[in-house]
């Protein structure tokens, strides 16, 4: 069903790209970019690197423990990370990097929704030198207060380092808080805190003050204080994808990328609708548009679209919400099995 999603989900988003929304490759970081490495064929997770400017961590919807650092500048990988010291992984679904300056990776997928009683996340110090490299990585086991389900988003907050999943249902989810601190001698019980639609990935702003979860065909950013959402949040103008499965802030917190699964996928910025803001309170370059942005990536600069587009639109979207429906009867189907 994956493969049908996909498929049908990319024929959606080349009815609905126009010729013009790519932005030129190879110039500045953190920009549009496509990932050329050919053993990137299922990228789920995304995290914006904090000890080298311009390059993304991702990895696979898979069972090897690889994790791969991607520059934006040109689309290549500069660095492939081999965790070990941790089991065989089930379904790596995201990747966060937390305020200690290590990566959390979380193995939270379950496809049943609920076939496995515990799930694990592994955490390791990002690397201070790029290259292909062995890294000791720590496993923490973990459970729901509730009891088992399905999740792809794991979001590490930036200034408390708290653990925060996000778990997938077509009938909404739920978020999830870890303790105050992951233990590595017992499980951690990850409480909901919180309502939240269907959910394939989310991220924290670098200063903690905003959380963006994204699915198939949406986002949403939300005001975050004292641990918790704050009313409904704003939209995010979410590109469309063949399998839409993660984003992540830039490091400095001035624009979304948002990554789908497929070889040479494309990770595409969009302006947030908070405004986002570099270091200095101004998105980099100013308040001007980023040099090479074509007006469609952000939806606050976009003129409104024509006939054509808005059909294309409308097109693309009933092709990506009958992509969905094949998937949860698909689902249910096996289940009933």
């Amino acid at each position: 069903m994956r493969s049908a999603l996909c498929a049908l989900g990319t024929a959606a988003a080349l009815v609905l790209l126009p010729a013009g929304h790519a932005r030129a490759e190879g110039q500045e970081p953190d920009r549009d970019f496509t990932v050329r490495d050919a053993r990137i064929t299922e990228s789920s997770g995304l995290a914006a690197s904090r000890a080298h400017p311009g390059i993304y961590w991702t990895h696979n919807d898979q069972d090897a423990p690889l994790i791969y650092g991607v520059d934006s500048r040109t689309g290549e990988t500069v660095a492939t990370l081999t965790m070990q010291g941790v089991g065989t992984p089930r379904d790596m679904e995201a990747i966060s990097v937390g305020p200690d300056g290590a990566l959390y990776v979380g193995d939270v997928g379950d496809n049943l929704d609920g076939s496995w009683d515990h799930v694990w996340i592994y955490r390791f110090p990002e690397p201070k030198v790029l290259g292909d490299q062995k890294v000791a990585a720590e496993q923490y086991v973990v459970k729901y207060a509730d009891g088992p389900r399905n999740a792809e988003a794991l979001m590490v907050h930036p200034k408390t380092g708290r653990v925060y999943i996000a778990s997938k249902n077509e009938d909404g989810g739920g978020l999830y808080a870890g303790p105050e601190r992951l233990s590595r001698s017992g499980t951690n019980v990850f409480r909901r805190v919180a309502e939240v639609p269907w959910v394939t990935d989310g991220a924290f702003s670098p200063d903690g003050e905003r959380l963006v979860l994204r699915g198939y065909f949406a986002a949403r950013e939300y005001a975050w204080k004292d641990g918790r959402i704050e009313g409904e949040g704003a939209s995010v103008g979410v590109p469309f994808q063949g399998q839409a499965e993660s984003v992540t802030y830039t490091a400095d917190g001035s624009a979304l990328m948002f990554g789908s699964e497929g070889k040479e996928s494309r990770v595409l910025r969009v302006d947030p609708p908070s405004g986002g803001g570099g270091r200095d309170g101004r998105a980099p370059g100013g308040a001007s548009a980023s040099p090479g942005a074509s007006a469609s990536a952000s939806p606050s600069a976009s003129a409104a679209p024509g006939p054509g587009e808005q059909g294309n639109v409308t097109v693309g979207f009933l092709v990506l919400a009958g992509a969905t429906l094949l998937v949860v009867a698909g689902k249910r189907l096996v289940r009933r099995r």
